[in-house]
């Protein structure tokens, strides 16, 4: 149950997030919110966010931080709020995956609901090079193509929102110039505490959370409060053989029948190749290998409507 004197909302406005402006829906999840007797403040700068989130969590007032954006919004909340800063989000991104897998809904009444009567749990987080991510990390083909849609983003005076038909022209480049390197996983920690050695792929994902793209289940059995991450290596060097898998993927998970796929739980990892190969965290470009990843359990409290399990 949360204490009544908690009646102060924080929305963060991310205007990149998704197909079209989200100024419009944070002024209407205000509007309900104030008739329901919250304190509401919408902020567009995240510096801002955290300033005054962090303030009214330590008077004891803050109920939740809303973002109103995507799978990106909600990470960037998660690396600037400090821990123990409730966090919800207004889906308005591409593949809003976090709000699949959290049933937070799409509509401003859904979130509303939410905010007035559900309740507060705390999920583990994954961690690369010192920046968390709550639903996955991949490196490799995926991970090239989310370069260069943002870097296609950034070249855009005019910015703009991403949609799945930015990603058409980037995934067509990749599939003409990819060269698929070997990547290889050092196991430095396992579930059970242990250092197993290394394993390789071509393709390498560590899921915190069992969503992925349009909603693929490649470890389906992931999650957030279990205190390890889904380490899915796949070891076919082809863009012919990542649709292979992802067939297998769609079809009940026959990919794990597949002999070139391995997965593994894990608490530490390190990843590297013998030429730069970008990695991504959360649909977003993150940096380049190597990179160590580990997983921080309970670290990101987020409010959730009732009922809802992760």
């Amino acid at each position: 149950m949360i204490e009544p004197a908690r009646d102060q909302v924080v929305i963060s406005v991310n205007p990149q997030a998704g197909r079209r402006s989200s100024a419009n829906r944070a002024d209407e999840l205000a509007r309900l919110l104030r008739a329901c007797g919250f304190g509401v403040e919408v902020l567009g700068d995240l510096g801002r966010v955290a300033e005054r989130a962090g303030r009214l969590h330590g008077e004891g007032r803050l109920r939740v931080v809303v973002g109103v954006g995507g799978d990106g919004t909600a990470a960037e909340l998660a690396n600037r709020l400090h821990p123990g800063v409730p966090i919800t989000l207004l889906p308005a991104g591409t593949s809003n995956l976090l709000a699949r897998c959290l049933r937070w809904g799409r509509s401003v009444e859904r979130v509303t609901e939410t905010i007035r009567q559900g309740r507060t749990m705390h999920l583990d987080v994954g961690r690369a090079a010192g920046r968390v991510f709550l639903l996955m990390a991949s490196c490799g083909f995926d991970a090239e193509v989310t370069r260069l849609v943002h870097l296609r983003r950034q070249r855009n005076r005019r910015g703009g929102h991403i949609g799945y038909l930015s990603y058409v022209k980037p995934i067509l480049d990749c599939m003409r110039s990819y060269r698929y390197p070997e990547i290889r996983v050092e196991i430095l920690e396992d579930a059970a505490g242990r250092a197993l050695g290394s394993v390789s792929g071509r393709w390498v994902f560590a899921f915190n959370l069992p969503r992925y793209g349009w909603g693929l289940r490649i470890a389906p059995e992931a999650s957030a409060t279990d205190g390890v991450l889904e380490l899915c290596t796949f070891r076919g060097g082809s863009f012919w053989q990542g649709l292979l898998y992802a067939a297998a993927v769609q079809c009940g998970g026959w990919h794990r029948r597949l002999r070139d796929f391995r997965l593994e739980q894990v608490r530490r990892i390190r990843v590297f190749a013998s030429q730069p190969v970008p990695y991504q965290l959360d649909g977003d470009p993150a940096g380049w290998l190597p990179v160590e990843v580990d997983v921080l359990p309970g670290r990101v409290a987020v409010m959730v409507p009732a009922g809802s399990v992760c």
